[in-house]
C-alpha cells in the first residue's frame, strides 16, 4: 500500500485558518462532500486528477472540486515530503474562478513564504 499525503491547512500569522473556518461555515452536506474529497486527495495524492482535482492555469495553484448542490472549491500546493497545503475555500457561482478568489489564495502563499 502506498504512503498517504499529509494534508495541512494554511494558518495566520495570529493562528486562526480560514479554510477550516470556511469548512464549518458549510452545511453538514457540504462538510462531509468535502471531507470524502480530501480523502481521496490524502490517498491519491498528485495522481488525482479531474473531476477532483484540476491545475489553476497560470498559477502554482491546484483547485480541489467539490461539486454538487454546493460547488465549492479549495485551492491548494503540494509541498515536499508528500504534503498539501489547503490555502483558501470559497462556494463557486459561475463558471470562471473570479480574480479575487484567486488573489487571497496567491497572497496567503506569499506570505507564508516570506514568514520561512
Amino acid at each position: 500500500m502506498q504512503e498517504r499525503w499529509d494534508i495541512l491547512l494554511y494558518t495566520t500569522p495570529q493562528g486562526s485558518s480560514p479554510v477550516k473556518e470556511f469548512i464549518d461555515g458549510l452545511g453538514v452536506k457540504a462538510q462531509a462532500k468535502i471531507r470524502n474529497t480530501i480523502a481521496l486527495l490524502r490517498e491519491f495524492g498528485i495522481a488525482l486528477g479531474p473531476p477532483h482535482a484540476k491545475k489553476v492555469t497560470g498559477t502554482s495553484l491546484w483547485e480541489l472540486r467539490i461539486l454538487g448542490e454546493d460547488s465549492v472549491r479549495i485551492f491548494y500546493i503540494a509541498q515536499t515530503r508528500k504534503t498539501f497545503l489547503l490555502l483558501h475555500g470559497f462556494k463557486k457561482y459561475q463558471n470562471k474562478i473570479p480574480a479575487r478568489e484567486i488573489k487571497i489564495a496567491t497572497k496567503r502563499l506569499s506570505e507564508l513564504k516570506s514568514r520561512a
